[in-house]
């Protein structure tokens, strides 16, 4: 039987450079990945491609 809690979850990562609303940009991109709870316990933040920045940005994870 597998335990309820289990060590790896889904977790949303969102651009923090999109701005909300705007007609250029009409809005944040987010990425969806998997995280070891165990290993990293706090909060990620990883450099990715956003494809409304045309740039590297970075992205935060959020909550559900």
């Amino acid at each position: 039987m597998a335990k309820t809690k289990d060590a790896r979850i889904t977790i949303i990562l969102e651009c923090t450079s999109c701005s909300r609303g705007d007609k250029k940009y009409p809005g944040v991109f987010r990425y969806t990945t998997q995280k070891n709870r165990r290993n990293t316990p706090t909060r990620i933040e990883l450099k990715k491609i956003c494809p409304y920045c045309y740039r590297h940005t970075i992205y935060k994870e959020i909550k559900k």
